[in-house]
């Protein structure tokens, strides 16, 4: 009898969805994909758009909204984005695809490490922004209502940034809600970078809210965050492998069917755990002695700073035993910016703790 239902079940056609899908003034009718911006009005500072697709299949399914770009100079996971919009055809998908492929144009336009120039705050730490505030705050204020609030999953993109010899990897990041926590697992599985850190955050702190990942989780949103790209460089394989993550995604959520001739190898997860940064105490220059995806030992030196005469001024050394996921990749540093961060490697993940 349960053989004959799921046989039954899988004859019947997927519902039509809704015949229209609309973002900010923005609106798609069923198979249809539309090219719109959000337009953030000027306010204590100037105004700015932001631009995004939207993809609206034509049977019910999932909402996935796609971030990347949050700093304008991760030119990898921007350029992933814009070139999975054509990889999507509308009247084949089951449910709603948003890509919002470059939030932090002012970083772009200006490239300008981290930060939004305009205000000089962040565009990924200051959810859920606010219509009054600086540019910055009010940008994230329409991503919070107009694309995150409207999706089921949201999935953000990252990569190195000009200052980062970064290794690729995904986040599973674990709330202790055990539904949200097992769905973020499937999809860092099947987006397919074989690092996955594992991260366990504490929701009721409003820290753990300020990023765009936190915020969508703090509204039961399924989260994933994934990087892959180095030296804000579109390597082909990085840019591929983000692009290709986001078309495992949206097939794994049922969304797509793609071809694949034969089942793919069983992938080897590599996990990490907490990370221990080692931070410059003042301006000086940096270099680096170890590459990324190093496995160092507590006390290993890593590198060495300078003045700006050159002169040597202290051996910087790993906090502790572990694998190098980000490693400065340029002299300048300042008081504060990170020269080196260390991960644990685990054999597996335990259970969620309450940081």
């Amino acid at each position: 009898m349960i053989i004959r239902a799921l046989f039954v079940g899988l004859c019947i056609s997927a519902p039509l969805g809704a015949q229209t899908f609309t973002v900010g003034s923005t609106t798609a009718a069923a198979g249809q994909t539309v090219y719109g911006r959000l337009d953030v009005p000027a306010g204590v500072d100037s105004a700015t758009f932001i631009p995004f697709a939207l993809i609206h299949g034509v049977k019910a399914g999932k909402t996935v909204a796609v971030l990347s770009g949050a700093h304008g100079t991760e030119y990898a996971s921007i350029v992933a984005a814009q070139r999975v919009i054509p990889r999507i055809d509308a009247k084949r998908l089951s449910g709603t695809v948003i890509i919002v492929p470059l939030i932090n144009r002012a970083s772009f336009e200006r490239m300008r490490v981290h930060m939004n120039p305009v205000d000089e705050k962040s565009m990924n730490g200051n959810y859920p922004g606010k219509p009054t505030g600086t540019q910055t705050e009010r940008a994230l204020d329409l991503i919070a209502r107009e694309v995150i609030q409207k999706a089921d999953v949201v999935v953000d993109l990252h990569n190195g940034d000009i200052d980062e010899n970064l290794r690729p990897y995904s986040y599973w990041t674990r709330t202790g809600s055990a539904a949200l926590d097992s769905a973020g697992l499937v999809l860092a599985n099947a987006f397919g970078l074989d690092h996955i850190i594992v991260r366990d955050v504490d929701l009721t702190n409003a820290a753990s809210t300020r990023s765009a990942s936190g915020y969508a989780q703090s509204l039961g949103k399924v989260v994933l965050v994934a990087e892959a790209g180095r030296w804000a460089r579109t390597d082909a394989g990085d840019v591929r492998s983000l692009e290709d993550g986001l078309l495992n995604v949206f097939t794994s959520l049922g969304m797509l069917t793609r071809a694949t001739p034969a089942p793919p190898a069983p992938m080897r997860i590599i996990w990490m755990g907490e990370d221990a940064r080692v931070r410059a105490d003042s301006n000086v220059m940096w270099v680096a002695t170890v590459d990324r995806d190093t496995r160092v030992k507590a006390g290993q030196v890593v590198g060495y700073t300078t003045d700006y005469w050159g002169r040597k001024i202290a051996d910087v050394k790993s906090p502790k035993d572990g694998l190098v996921s980000f490693i400065r990749s340029v002299p300048s540093a300042w008081s504060g910016s990170t020269l080196i961060t260390v991960a644990d490697l685990i054999a597996e993940p335990g259970k969620w703790k309450k940081p």
